[in-house]
């Protein structure tokens, strides 16, 4: 299931303007996603990052073309965008405090076939093992108010995992986990992206993951792909070996030495290590 993006371009109604005072955040964006691949969004903070989830997945209108296994992503019914595409958002308050087995069984709801929304045996299994998979299954009964951010974000994870779809968008995946929680996270991305979803209609595709990260270390593990985004345009997209062989190309995208960084930080903790 490809999705390809030509000249693309999105604004807010709000007022909000892009740093060189256009109405457009994203501008002239043109790409493609090829089924089975994961890609790694980068950018600075507002370089429109979050905007284009927002738009790969039908909530935001837009200019341009985005293109969904060959339909306009735009023409597409909200269910049947919801049956390929799930996105985990970056972390909100809650509302409404239920349970973590109810907060997860939510993510089931386009696949029950009653009217009354009536979870099936193989629904519950479903949420039961995604559960186990996400480390969740002692806290199944505990009201998602009275977890910790990190706990929260797993729970969010496991929904839109139960969702079940074979394009999946996270929106800072990491953002509120301990290192141990980080690691544990992107070992099952990683597996998960090499496995395939089977669709009602009887079609199987590749599992695709498209994720925004901060952290490029871990982006640098989960992504075959990485897009980067500076002031709403594209500033590079290829493979991540081509990303990092292109010199001073991060450095742009950022106005700051990434990759320096990085290398310093791994030398001062070889060094510490050995005090």
């Amino acid at each position: 299931m490809n999705i390809t993006v030509s000249n693309l371009n999105v604004s807010y109604t709000s007022g909000r303007k892009s740093a060189d005072g256009s109405a457009h955040v994203l501008r002239s964006l043109s790409f493609e996603i090829r089924e089975g691949r994961s890609l790694g969004i980068l950018g600075a903070n507002g370089s429109g990052k979050s905007t284009l989830l927002k738009t790969l997945c039908g909530i935001l209108p837009y200019e341009g073309s985005v293109l969904v296994d060959g339909k306009e992503l735009r023409s597409l019914p909200r269910k049947q965008i919801s049956s390929r595409i799930s996105m985990l958002s970056q972390i909100s308050a809650v509302y409404f405090s239920y349970t973590v087995y109810e907060t997860v069984l939510l993510g089931r709801y386009l696949h029950t076939d009653n009217l009354l929304g009536i979870p099936s045996a193989a629904d519950k299994q479903v949420v039961n093992d995604i559960l186990e998979t996400t480390g969740l299954t002692s806290l199944a009964d505990k009201q998602i108010s009275s977890l910790s951010g990190g706990q929260l974000q797993r729970v969010y994870l496991a929904r839109t995992l139960a969702q079940q779809t074979p394009i999946l968008l996270l929106d800072e995946p990491t953002n509120h986990l301990d290192l141990k929680v980080q690691s544990e996270l992107m070992e099952h991305l990683t597996a998960w992206k090499q496995k395939a979803t089977a669709l009602k209609d009887g079609s199987t595709h590749e599992n695709t993951l498209i994720a925004v990260f901060h952290d490029l270390a871990s982006a640098l593990r989960v992504s075959d792909d990485l897009l980067c985004l500076k002031d709403g345009r594209i500033a590079a997209y290829g493979t991540k070996k081509d990303i990092l062989e292109s010199p001073g190309l991060l450095q742009n995208v950022f106005d700051f030495d990434v990759l320096g960084y990085l290398r310093e930080q791994m030398a001062y903790a070889s060094i510490s290590e050995l005090k």
